[in-house]
């Protein structure tokens, strides 16, 4: 009796795609526990066949420029989430939790987009044509001329691509496509890593714009290899609480445009909504009169964006106090309120402090630290802080108050919001260019700032 040919395997790690002979609890490439799986290994082809879309070399000189010309969303925000619209020829891909609106707004656009001299293929591997169809009557969608394919295999989406002759795709979702030609299960890092990679490649000699659904992982992650994050000129990541009515589309990666720009989304029963101005929608609701309550205005690309930020300090009930951040960086959270304790005397060591950054945005830059620590010593004090002023500023180790940048743009818009009063650092008390009928209060220091600023 013949023995049986055993089939090579090898283990693939789901998180950073590296390769392993023997199975290993920690993966020897990103260090993730328990993500390396079995899987069988490629076996390589003897056949050399010249790929279905080949690209031709083409000297600089000679490449015309409306080949960079860009295709305008019907949505203004995610116009400018993209940087001026949709790039010829590229692949972006948008993820977030599931229920955010990944899927809603690419099919709003889609069927927006759709029109007799611009075709639009949308692929669907987790919606069946007829659930696609239902969800577009009820945003209210009809479109001759989008085109809705039900299909996971990889070579009948390009089959489609072939017949179809589209001027855009949309895939949804890249985890559900599989190939074939690969033995591993559609989501691995395998069949991503080469799905993606055959859908670039017709987008680039096409000079097709591909857009790719992506799933995250619980850690807010996007599921798959992180090449894949690499390989497409784009990633934008869709925020927000699903409980709640405004999501946030932020530009993480963006070739072709600015890559911390963000759009403002707000979920109705007819689909998303554009917010033309999150500064109002994020101040609708303020106390004026309650402490802790304090207005950054933070840049979002270009834009400028006020925002309250809230803070409650109360005594703890426990040996260890608590310490909460929402919306914000917790280390950061941390060092200021070491800064409070250390030199501006405040005593928040043995107290509990919760921060939130309202509507659902999260603020990464510094120069919202001096609007943190106020509103966290306005709640201890339980001082109310001057509703008509916004506080600007990066606070240092010892105190002092360091320059923002943009400042001309983030007066502006505290201007146009009704506001009367900025306190800024002394520094950028020089780069003000424009006239300006707000009152400005140049401090060197987070001390002298609160005294301008507590009532």
């Amino acid at each position: 009796m013949s023995k049986l040919k055993r089939e090579k395997t090898i283990f693939i790690c789901q998180n950073c795609g590296a390769e392993s002979l023997r199975w290993a609890g920690r993966c020897p490439g990103c260090d993730a526990w328990n993500s390396l799986v079995e899987e069988k290994a490629p076996v390589a082809s003897t056949k050399r066949t010249r790929p279905a879309f080949a690209a031709e070399a083409v000297a600089l000189s000679r490449i015309q420029t409306d080949q960079a010309l860009r295709i305008a969303t019907v949505s203004p925000e995610f116009n400018r989430v993209l940087g001026g619209g949709i790039a010829s020829g590229s692949v972006v891909l948008v993820a977030g939790d599931p229920g955010i609106g990944k899927s809603t707004l690419l099919l709003q656009e889609a069927a927006g987009l759709s029109r007799e001299s611009f075709r639009v293929l949308y692929v669907t591997g987790e919606e069946s044509a007829q659930q696609t169809k239902m969800r577009a009557e009820r945003l209210g969608l009809i479109s001759d001329h989008l085109y809705i394919l039900p299909e996971t295999e990889l070579d009948g989406t390009l089959s489609a691509i072939e017949r179809v002759q589209p001027q855009f795709v949309v895939v949804d979702s890249i985890q559900t496509l599989f190939s074939a030609d690969l033995t591993s299960a559609p989501g691995s890092v395998s069949q991503v890593r080469e799905c993606a990679l055959q859908l670039i490649q017709v987008a680039k000699t096409r000079n097709l714009p591909v857009f790719l659904v992506g799933h995250v992982t619980k850690e807010g992650a996007v599921a798959g290899p992180k090449v894949l994050e690499h390989m497409v000129d784009a990633l934008l990541l869709f925020e927000g609480d699903r409980d709640h009515f405004y999501r946030i589309l932020r530009s993480v990666k963006n070739r072709f445009g600015s890559t911390r720009e963000i759009g403002v989304f707000e979920m109705t029963e007819k689909g998303l909504r554009d917010v033309a101005n999150p500064s109002l929608v994020f101040l609708t609701e303020r106390r004026t009169e309650a402490s802790g309550s304090a207005v950054v205005c933070s840049m979002e690309g270009t834009r400028p964006i006020l925002v309250e930020v809230q803070a409650l300090v109360s005594s703890s009930s426990y040996g260890l106090p608590q310490r909460t951040a929402n919306g914000l960086d917790y280390k950061r959270v941390q060092m200021l309120l070491a800064v409070l304790e250390k030199r501006l005397g405040y005593h928040v060591a043995v107290m509990d402090v919760f921060v939130n950054a309202v509507g659902g945005l999260r603020i990464d830059e510094t120069a919202a630290d001096l609007g943190i620590l106020a509103s966290i010593a306005s709640s201890m004090l339980n001082r109310v802080l001057d509703p008509q002023a916004i506080l600007l500023g990066e606070v240092g180790l010892s105190g002092e108050l360091r320059s923002v940048s943009q400042i001309d743009s983030r007066l502006s818009e505290a201007e146009k919001m009704g506001f009367k009063r900025a306190v800024i650092p002394v520094g950028n008390q020089k780069g003000i260019t424009r006239q300006n009928r707000i009152l400005i209060s140049a401090v060197d220091s987070a001390e002298k700032a609160l005294e301008v600023v507590l009532q």
